[in-house]
């Protein structure tokens, strides 16, 4: 065994180093008073203290989609991008929902609303609102995100009745020190800290001290004749505040259980039995915060799969939104301070969005749309990531394989264009950014008569990333059982088609139309694998690169309306035009649109010239593809087809120099055999129909 390797000492200094230096100390109400003046941030709200952590992690800015995007989201520092999420779509959710949580900390009406995230199942919700719980957590660990509670002492010593279990009592509902002075005192001190504050909001603080610590303050006071110094001094320390989800700490996730028999009390708390005795069921004293709004106090309330839960059981949500208060049975109303999330699912919602008593529940909440991801290049990155996070065995993801997976559940995801000018494939991948400058395609618009057209919007039905992501893993191992140390789009296929038809959430009236999107994946698969092996077999640095030059000559004098000189005879002629349509109709471009591509192509070589950069067809994605079609065009007469599906050709020389041409391209050498003979096959087939 060599290397280093971690030592109980290394990992104890580890951890402490990740401690806040304060966690285990008590400070002074007096300390605690001067810290705040010095950062008066110490003092926000939840829903700021939220917000700052958004941006605390960092941000990029995308200027093309005027949209804010989070590392915290985007690159997962915390945990090396394990848990990145990806896709614009995403990202405009989150945007959207950090914008909600800012303006709650504004106080611009959503820090009394539910930010409802709606989704299709697998579309990430759960995922988002796991990560900004787990992030909450470290950012209040942090010297940025702290913050500070209290805890009573010293009780016996004046509450005759006070139980000696109970001489050190915590502020169960981890309130904010400042609660302990009277309101205007508070408001003396609050109005100085927003003159000192460097923030895009104010500090506010109108809060009431939990029922149990008025219930101490007044005893208390009485006792030391309204004197609040002597109070604060002699009962009262200031500890320090981290959010912690499994000690139910600053953050609370709430899930039904039996959707038929609830209990308020679940989130409001009850009742402390074992202390009725010692108290009397009417003290404050005997009740018990643990519910879960109240653990949820200063930091997040994630309500999962919030819509199934009772319509009566929802009442309780009206008033911790809107008057941010909760009313226990039997007990006085207890102020709180939370961002709440909930989280549903698509049927849930338009259940309850139809139900006319639910009026109220539904004004009190934003929602925030969590669609599937529409580009299938970022739904390719999700099955990646899968894979990066898993044991996966020693097998080789073929090229294209995952991309064509995420093809597939896109198409299944997207609206049917209106316009008989684009299909349903060409808009999948104008939604993936494949559009060339002469396209006449507007993604802007295709997405807005998409939102007009959809139920609810676009990608909010379809496929789950979650039935892709499970056949992948499904095709590994039989791939593996198989002793197929490969993973191929054709395994991936295969394993769609057997299993469609036996998955719960996939609807039995869609079966025909995902069965014909994914023939046109086949079909999209097809060409690839062909332009895969065209690349192998017929590439040729140096003629693509003579080729390029005589393209570029011809165009730039048929703009310039000159003449050019002949490679043979030396004498001026007109630009081939022959010459120059062989190449542009392998990529389709009609006789009417020629001469704004040739325009196209002449803008991108006069700015390469500009900035010092030489000719070369490679760097032009569309030229180059053009050039590589057309050299195959010239070759494949000479190739021998049959070479490429005979197994018994294997070892012949030229093969062999196919299949490594393949490998350099990210295939396996048995990969690179199947993609030979699929493509030869298809290859032959249209040869012969030719």
């Amino acid at each position: 065994m060599t290397g280093d390797i971690e030592t109980l000492e290394k990992l104890s200094t580890d951890y402490k180093e990740s401690m806040p230096a304060d966690l285990r100390e008590t400070k002074s109400f007096d300390w605690y008073l001067e810290e705040v003046y010095e950062d008066p941030k110490i003092t926000r709200n939840a829903h700021q203290r939220v917000a700052d952590m958004f941006d605390y992690y960092g941000t990029t800015y995308d200027e093309t989609e005027g949209m804010v995007e989070y590392k915290l989201a985007s690159e997962d520092p915390l945990n090396d991008g394990e848990n990145t999420f990806y896709g614009k779509v995403i990202h405009q959710s989150i945007h959207e929902f950090v914008n909600k949580v800012k303006s709650g900390a504004r106080r611009l009406g959503p820090e009394r609303r539910i930010k409802l995230l709606l989704g299709p199942v697998g579309s990430g919700k759960s995922h988002f609102d796991k990560q900004v719980r787990r992030y909450f957590e470290d950012y209040t660990l942090r010297e940025d995100g702290r913050m500070y509670t209290f805890r009573w002492t010293n009780l016996c010593d004046v509450i005759k009745d006070q139980d000696p279990a109970d001489d050190t009592v915590r502020s169960p509902m981890n309130q904010d020190p400042l609660v302990l002075l009277p309101v205007q005192q508070r408001q003396q001190v609050i109005d100085d800290l927003n003159e000192r504050l460097d923030a895009p909001y104010t500090i506010q603080n109108e809060q009431a001290l939990d029922p149990e610590s008025e219930f101490y303050m007044d005893k208390l006071l009485a006792y030391y004749d309204d004197d609040l110094q002597a109070v604060l001094e002699n009962h009262v320390e200031i500890i320090r505040l981290v959010a912690d989800e499994n000690k139910r700490q600053g953050l609370e996730t709430f899930e039904p259980k039996d959707k038929k028999n609830q209990d308020e009390t679940e989130l409001t708390g009850d009742v402390n039995y074992s202390k009725i005795a010692i108290y009397g069921e009417s003290d404050p004293r005997a009740f018990d915060y643990s519910g879960a709004f109240c653990n949820a106090n200063r930091g997040i309330f994630s309500g999962e799969e919030l819509l199934k839960l009772q319509r009566e059981f929802l009442y309780d949500f009206l008033h911790a939104t809107q008057e941010q208060t909760i009313k226990p049975k039997n007990n006085p109303r207890i102020d709180i301070d939370q961002v709440i999330v909930g989280r549903t699912n698509m049927p849930e919602y338009k259940d309850k969005k139809g139900d006319e008593k639910m009026e109220a529940f539904n004004d009190r909440t934003k929602r925030i749309d969590f669609p599937y991801v529409l580009s299938y290049e970022d739904e390719a990155k999700i099955y990646n990531k899968m894979l990066n996070n898993a044991d996966v065995p020693d097998i080789n993801v073929e090229p294209h394989t995952l991309e064509m997976a995420g093809l597939f559940g896109v198409l299944t995801r997207i609206e049917e264009p209106d316009t008989e000018t684009i299909d349903l494939l060409s808009k999948a991948k104008a939604y993936n950014d494949e559009i060339d400058e002469g396209d006449d395609i507007d993604v802007k618009k295709l997405r807005e008569e998409a939102a007009a057209k959809a139920e609810i919007g676009e990608g909010m039905v379809g496929i789950s990333p979650r039935f892709i992501g499970d056949e992948i893993a499904e095709a590994i191992m039989d791939s593996k059982h198989r002793q197929r140390g490969f993973l191929s789009p054709l395994t991936v296929f295969n394993f769609f088609e057997e299993n469609l038809e036996h998955h719960g959430s996939i609807p039995e009236d869609n079966f025909e139309k995902y069965y014909r999107y994914l023939e046109t994946v086949r079909e999209e698969y097809k060409e690839r694998a062909i332009e895969d092996v065209r690349h192998a077999l017929a590439y040729d640095i140096d003629e693509i690169q003579r080729q390029g030059e005589k393209y570029m000559d011809h165009v730039m004098a048929y703009i310039d309306d000159d003449t050019i000189e002949d490679e043979l005879t030396g004498r001026e002629q007109e630009p081939d035009e022959t010459f120059l349509r062989s190449v542009e109709e392998k990529l389709d471009v009609p006789e009417d649109r020629k001469d704004d591509f040739r325009q196209e192509v002449s803008n991108w070589v006069s700015r390469r010239a500009r900035e010092g950069e030489a000719f070369n067809p490679q760097d032009n994605e569309r030229l180059r593809r053009a050039l590589e079609r057309k050299l195959w065009e010239d070759k494949k007469h000479n190739i021998n087809f049959s070479a490429l599906v005979s197994a018994n050709e294997f070892d012949d020389d030229e093969r062999s120099s196919w299949i490594d041409a393949l490998i350099e391209q990210g295939y396996s050498e048995a990969g690179a055999k199947e993609v030979l003979e699929f493509a030869g096959a298809e290859v032959a087939k249209a040869e012969m129909e030719d």
